[in-house]
């Protein structure tokens, strides 16, 4: 075994946590600041090459987004907490059968999810709202992500294995090759084949292709700590178990915000038609593109969190903690007061049409009322998944979406109208901060009174 690698991840117990965190956070910010740069590009040609209805008919296809990614983040964020952990204890020949098993549950779970999605295609874009005239842009961009969903699957499953093997850069370079292959290609696909929105969707997968390739030729290099080989890939029930069991929070995460979006979409259609769909897809652009800044604080912070946690260091684990919250909630204080002071001008860069324009404005504007305070509930949820704390994820993942802006977002438009369904996501970020800290409180109390449970 290299002597290099292994010490890379015995850094995550000795080093400076604040060093470490630069070290690790920074890739990762960086790349998925540029992940979201170019999901930006890639709805701005769709919105000014093919037009306002794609836009609305992208904004229908994030269910289908966020369910994918719920059964990706349940082996890729579940396995490489696990490998994170298995690292803090010294145990590299389970960390290496845990990358043989996300291997083998990316491929299956990928293959089933593309299989079952693809038969039900038109009734599920349906129920997530789609009209006549949003149905086929929506069809045609899920087709081709659903071909290559296996693709995105292990790409996404083997970026999280790089971090949490000590290799953040790695994973890094993947994301921006990735990103700058899918620029290249949407301006080639959209703008001068005029493939519309389905030559965006394969912009999306060529890349990934691309980028898979290289992450599993780095994985197969004998030399790093963890890499592919032989008898690593069978399934073993412990194995699988430990992965969902952590993995089951993000899941949940990702298929109650599935949930979410469909019932927004329809409340969006119901209240303000097609065009308010439009601009819920726009808003939601805009929210990510500064909350890609503190997913990428989180993934900085799991393998540090998690080596740290087994190695029961909770000085360090805690200090990370802090340092986290305290950088993602600067982050997203420029994006709350960028949205408040320009929302017309970055509606402009999704759209030319004046009615999308106004109504994206005004959402972007309510959307983001106090998302400031989103930053630090999205990493104390985060900082309970990665030490394997999963009733208490879950609970905080599901209080924002489920217990508060469901209801709201039901309750709220009978009072306000459109501008109801808007409120109703400012006020479930504020509920959903206000019962994370004391949450979070109390569980240090008894981590310190008690030692690890």
């Amino acid at each position: 075994m290299d002597m290099d690698n292994k010490q890379a991840a015995l850094e995550l117990g000795t080093k400076p946590v604040g060093k470490l965190l630069t070290q690790y956070a920074l890739p990762a910010i960086v790349a998925m600041t540029a992940s979201s740069l170019y999901n930006i590009i890639d709805r701005a040609f769709i919105g000014q090459v093919v037009g306002p209805e794609a836009i609305a008919g992208l904004g229908i296809t994030f269910p289908f987004m966020n369910l994918s990614a719920a059964f990706g983040a349940a082996v890729g964020v579940g396995a490489s907490t696990c490998i994170s952990v298995k690292l803090g204890q010294h145990d590299y020949k389970r960390a290496e059968q845990l990358l043989g098993n996300t291997v083998t549950l990316n491929l299956i779970v990928g293959f089933l999810f593309m299989v079952v999605c693809l038969v039900f295609l038109d009734p599920i874009l349906r129920f997530f709202g789609a009209s006549d005239v949003t149905l086929p842009y929506a069809r045609e961009f899920m087709t081709v992500i659903l071909l290559g969903n296996m693709v995105t699957h292990m790409y996404f499953g083997m970026n999280a294995v790089l971090r949490a093997a000590g290799k953040p850069r790695h994973a890094m370079y993947a994301t921006l090759f990735t990103v700058a292959c899918n620029i290249v290609l949407v301006i080639s696909f959209v703008w001068w084949f005029r493939w519309g929105i389905r030559g965006a969707a394969l912009a999306t997968v060529t890349s990934q292709t691309l980028a898979l390739c290289w992450q599993m030729w780095i994985l197969s290099d004998k030399k790093e700590l963890l890499h592919l080989k032989r008898g690593i890939y069978r399934l073993r029930s412990a194995l699988v178990k430990n992965i969902i069991a952590i993995g089951i929070s993000p899941f949940l995460m990702n298929v109650t915000s599935c949930v979410i979006v469909i019932f927004m979409n329809n409340q969006f259609v119901r209240y303000g038609g097609d065009m308010a769909v439009g601009a819920y897809s726009i808003a939601n652009s805009v929210v990510m593109m500064f909350f890609m800044f503190v997913m990428g604080m989180n993934q900085g912070m799991q393998p540090i969190v998690g080596y740290n946690y087994g190695a029961e260091r909770y000085d360090r684990m805690f200090r990370c903690l802090w340092l986290t919250i305290a950088a993602a909630t600067a982050i997203l204080l420029v994006g709350w007061s960028l949205s408040m002071l320009f929302p017309r001008e970055i509606a402009r860069i999704f759209t030319t049409d004046a009615t999308l324009i106004t109504l994206a404005a005004r959402g972007i504007k309510l959307d983001m009322l106090v998302f400031f305070v989103v930053g630090s509930q999205a990493v104390i949820t985060n900082f309970f998944q990665c030490i394997g704390k999963v009733k208490i994820s879950i609970f905080l993942s599901l209080s924002r979406q489920l217990t508060l802006l469901l209801p709201m977002a039901y309750f709220f438009p009978m009072l306000w109208d459109l501008d109801g369904v808007w409120y109703s996501m400012p006020a479930s970020d504020f509920g959903s901060f206000a019962m994370t800290i004391p949450l979070l409180i109390w569980y240090m109390k008894k981590l310190k009174a008690h030692g690890k449970e």
